[in-house]
């Protein structure tokens, strides 16, 4: 059995920008910061940001777009796929 999910939990960095695909299928992008924050040894407190890009497809998209606005909190839910 495989599984590939991940959990983000982040601050929408940009706008989601809706397009559609020329077979009309809607996609929205948008990109969420997620943090991690940690003392190091010295005890000073260190933050890490990792930006991560998000696309939402059909009817998905079309609500990402309406409803989500960059610097909300949002959590997203989906199968993890790395692009360069």
């Amino acid at each position: 059995m495989n599984l590939n999910k991940v959990i983000l939990i982040g601050n929408i960095a940009a706008e989601p920008e809706l397009r559609s695909t020329s077979t009309g299928k809607n996609v929205c992008n948008f990109r969420i910061a997620t943090n991690r924050i940690w003392k190091d040894a010295a005890g000073q407190q260190q933050k890490e940001t990792e930006f991560h890009t998000i696309v939402a497809w059909g009817k998905l998209a079309e609500i990402a777009s309406k409803y989500l606005a960059k610097g909300a909190l949002a959590m997203v839910e989906g199968r993890l796929r790395t692009r360069s």
